[in-house]
């Protein structure tokens, strides 16, 4: 029994802690959200994926990264504008 509820804690703790590890009452558009943020900021911190997309598009990589924050500011922006929704 101890285990159990050691192991729930310690996912308690991680759901507070991290924004993107979802708890029960998680959506299916918060959930994917969060892919797409992880994804984007991931694509921006890795400089060889950033230049292989930059190549794939024919574009310049600061062009690449600008358009990666522009969605990623749309993301976040639907998100507040859901969540204002919903109260």
């Amino acid at each position: 029994m101890t285990d159990r509820y050691n192991i729930h804690s310690q996912l308690e703790h991680l759901q507070s802690k991290y924004i993107g590890t979802g708890h029960a009452d998680t959506s299916k558009w918060e959930w994917l959200v969060n892919q797409h943020r992880d994804s984007y900021c991931s694509y921006m911190g890795h400089f060889d994926l950033l230049n292989y997309f930059s190549v794939a598009e024919n574009e310049s990589k600061a062009r690449v990264e600008l358009r990666s924050r522009d969605v990623m500011e749309c993301l976040r922006q639907q998100d507040v504008d859901r969540s204002l929704g919903e109260m």
